[in-house]
């Protein structure tokens, strides 16, 4: 993988997390936001 490809991953990952984390915030209800928790981490082991 090159530089350019490297830094683009890395852009989107982060895009990705900020996503997820504003996701988590805005949750209508404590049980959506426990969700989103599971869901983000499952993906975060996955890596």
């Amino acid at each position: 993988m090159n530089i350019a490809a490297k830094l683009r991953a890395r852009r989107v990952e982060s895009r990705n997390r900020r996503a997820v984390n504003r996701a988590i915030a805005s949750a209508a209800t404590p049980a959506m936001r426990e969700e989103l928790l599971i869901m983000s981490q499952r993906q975060a082991s996955i890596r």
